[in-house]
């Protein structure tokens, strides 16, 4: 009766899947996606190709990048994307983790709903489960001492370790980048620790191997000097940045200049030539040898800056205005009058240098460089997307780490310790809650599980050896380099305490969501219609 009911009020060519259909249906879904990242997970994880309509292809296996480029179109499907964007955004890594939990947290879910439990039941389970795991691994993680880069290495290296990017030694030399990176820009406010991710510039230029990659104190940009006159090499630069044009703008107003005798386009083109020149001249003025503009050079004004030895680049990224600006302590003048000799940063060196074929600028040594660039080379454009992509990861790690000074102990060991705990906290609890928390916990255990899976050991017999283990020390888990049950901690996997507390909430977050859905109706009506009902309602 409902059914058809709804068919008489909804568009034609709606659709309407309800109750334990409906749920069926988003759980069905949900663990597909995780069943399709799990084998991504861990350094032995294996890769997915991704290729769009246009023909790009992306080889990665990023969680948050496998699902961002798979265009999905189930609702269900895009709650998955929204978890591990939330993921990326706030921790910077464990965006598969995230995902892989929370589809078999609705697997399970599905399994106690077919024993005729109720969803809210088991929603308020989970919320239990959440809670305590939460206060459990507060309780597990260990401190960080910031002063020792050796575990801030770890945990960056395990960050870059589930990425395909190079041997031991190119994730040793790229980890050690990172934390230098991200405690170069690290300060303390109120005994606050204050990270600006921002100020971490990433460059990339295929060509070369991953081993070139650098870390520069300063700023690159993929930029050229304007004129072939200019100096390449600056040193002891005095940067002025202009956020207004070194050329005569157009007026926006339609404008008619008449011009009735060759005397009078020479003395128009002598104006324009002669407002130019003061331009340049000012810029000299106030002591300036090096100039990033915003927006466009005139060929006349690189002509003058060129004669008066002023290296300049045009067109820089609004972003790169900034950092530049933070780098070298220069402030970014509005206008040529107002430009003045305070207004000017300092840096070392500015250099224009050929790399792959092509000039970048190079500013280093600047007054206050608390910005940095990673220059990041590989063989092709996919190598260098991939490392890119990994340095951004490790990057999120290591900050989460320096802002909480916590750390977990990872290869599952984590997981598996929090499982127990939660089994131990089920005994506690009465009603059908306490089916649900197990739930949770087992859920938990896809973790190790699916890191075993990938190193090709075998995953219930890993998982019954860590119970074991357990029992006895918290820090065992999966060691996928030997491929057997070990102490991660002696092994050096670390992993931040925040990436493992945000990917709790999320998978949390978004089981409920999808376990509180018993009605799915998507409307297909024609947009004639639609068009009909906005102009009734005008």
């Amino acid at each position: 009766m409902a059914n058809k009911i709804s068919q008489e009020v909804m568009p034609e060519g709606s659709q309407r899947v309800i109750g334990r259909d409906a749920m069926r249906l988003n759980i069905a879904i949900a663990y597909a996606i995780a069943q399709l990242l799990k084998t991504t997970l861990g350094p032995k994880g294996m890769d997915k190709m991704l290729v769009s309509d246009l023909g790009d292809i992306i080889i990665t296996n990023d969680g948050a990048t496998i699902l961002q480029e798979m265009n999905v179109d189930h609702p269900t499907a895009k709650l998955l994307v929204e978890v591990a964007k939330t993921q990326d955004k706030e921790v910077g890594d464990g965006t598969t983790t995230s995902v892989v939990i929370a589809g078999n947290l609705l697997r399970n879910a599905s399994q106690l709903i077919d024993k005729n439990i109720h969803p809210t039941t088991i929603v308020r389970g989970y919320e239990l489960a959440e809670k305590k795991a939460q206060e459990e691994l507060k309780e597990i993680a260990g401190k960080v001492d910031l002063k020792n880069k050796e575990n801030l290495k770890k945990i960056a290296k395990v960050a870059l370790g589930s990425k395909g990017i190079g041997g031991d030694m190119d994730k040793d030399m790229i980890a050690e980048m990172v934390v230098d990176a991200v405690t170069h820009i690290l300060e303390k406010y109120d005994n606050k620790t204050v990270i600006d991710l921002d100020l971490i510039k990433i460059e990339k230029k295929a060509g070369g191997s991953v081993n070139d990659t650098t870390l520069i104190k300063g700023i690159v940009l993929d930029k050229e000097v304007v004129h072939s006159g200019m100096p390449k090499r600056v040193e002891k630069a005095k940067i002025a940045l202009l956020d207004a044009p070194l050329e005569i703008e157009k007026t926006e107003t339609d404008a008619r200049i008449s011009i009735t005798s060759p005397d009078q386009l020479e003395a128009f083109l002598k104006k324009e030539e002669e407002i130019l020149r003061r331009m340049v001249e000012k810029i000299k003025g106030v002591g300036a040898n090096v100039v990033f503009v915003q927006k466009g050079i005139d060929d006349v004004a690189q002509y003058y800056l060129a004669k008066h030895g002023i290296l300049a680049a045009r067109r820089v990224k609004k972003s790169d205005m900034d950092k530049l600006a933070r780098a070298t302590g220069a402030r970014i003048a509005t206008s040529i009058e107002d430009l003045n000799e305070k207004d000017l940063g300092y840096a070392e060196l500015v250099e224009e240098r050929k790399v792959g074929g092509e000039a970048m600028i190079f500013v280093e040594g600047a007054k206050d460089s608390k910005s940095v660039t990673i220059f990041i080379r590989g063989g092709t454009d996919h190598v260098v997307s991939e490392v890119e992509r990994a340095i951004k990861d490790s990057i999120g790690a290591v900050a989460s780490v320096l802002r909480d000074g916590l750390y977990v102990i990872g290869g599952g060991a984590t997981e598996i310790e929090l499982a127990k705990r939660l089994r131990e906290y089920a005994r506690t609890l009465g009603g059908r809650e306490q089916l649900a928390v197990e739930a949770y916990a087992d859920a938990l255990e896809s973790i190790p599980s699916a890191l075993a899976e990938n190193a090709g050991m075998d995953p219930i017999d890993t998982i019954v050896e860590l119970r074991s283990k357990h029992s006895e020390n918290i820090n065992y888990g999966v060691n996928v380099i030997d491929g057997k049950v070990d102490d991660m901690y002696k092994v050096g996997i670390l992993e931040p305490y925040r990436v493992k507390k945000q990917a709790l909430a999320s998978a949390t977050e978004v089981a409920r969501l999808i376990l509180r859905i018993d009605d799915i109706i998507a409307s297909k009506g024609s947009s004639s219609k639609k068009e009909n009902t906005e102009t009734d309602l005008d």
